[in-house]
């Protein structure tokens, strides 16, 4: 008997089992392939900011060239963020720990966006990790015990009486190991990835906020 005959013949329940796996799996790689490219984008943006930033460039024309209408991500979602919090509230304070604390604020909430940017529908993965093979697991007691009731209605107990019920109940098991360990693999680099970056996220806006406070202690020098 074939693989494609059994689960054709296989019970209602099984085949519902083997469907939802066969659907979790299917999406399980969609959303593998999608946050794969979003991340390499995202290393790939970071990099290039990055060497703009500490280029030399003056920082009001980098916050100039930054396109406002778009939705800017990454490091540079961070600088301009704080950046744009420190314009707003330069003019209004002489306090410069007001100012640092509104840039500090602003920049956190920017990361808590790239944060959930950069973990989308990791919790998906997480779930078909874990529930998988629960329910290819369901799917193999459910099998196992159809080749429990097709032996008490059998007259002859035979090897050709429980097959079929044996092995739809293997295929149900096969199948949710094939579903969980791409998502498990897959999650644990993805997840691994997403974090370092939002490592060097956090670094930048730390170096950004000690420019910040670097410039306005000699605004201060010259003022005094």
């Amino acid at each position: 008997m074939s693989i494609p005959h059994l689960i054709m013949n296989a019970s209602t329940v099984v085949q519902l089992v083997m469907l939802l796996l066969i659907i979790g799996s299917i999406l399980s790689w969609v959303v593998i392939f999608q946050r794969s490219l979003a991340l390499r984008r995202a290393k790939r943006d970071y990099k290039e900011f990055e060497e703009t930033f500490w280029s030399g460039v003056d920082l009001n024309e980098l916050y100039r060239d930054i396109p406002a209408e778009d939705p800017n991500q990454g490091a540079e979602h961070i600088f301009q963020a704080g950046f744009r919090e420190f314009n707003r509230l330069l003019p209004k304070t002489r306090n410069p720990e007001t100012v640092l604390e509104g840039v500090q604020r602003s920049m956190r909430v920017a990361w808590s966006r790239e944060e959930d940017r950069l973990t989308l529908h990791l919790i998906f993965l997480a779930t078909v990790a874990s529930a998988s093979p629960y329910i290819g697991l369901f799917g193999t007691v459910w099998g196992i015990m159809g080749s429990f009731q097709s032996l008490s209605m059998a007259q002859q107990a035979t090897l050709a009486t429980v097959a079929p019920w044996i092995a739809e109940a293997l295929i149900a098991t096969a199948m949710g190991l094939l579903a969980a360990i791409p998502a498990v693999i897959f999650y644990n680099r993805l997840s691994n990835e997403a974090a370092r970056l939002l490592g060097k996220y956090e670094d930048f806006a730390e170096e950004f906020h000690s420019i910040l406070h670097r410039n306005l202690q000699g605004r201060d020098t010259t003022a005094a």
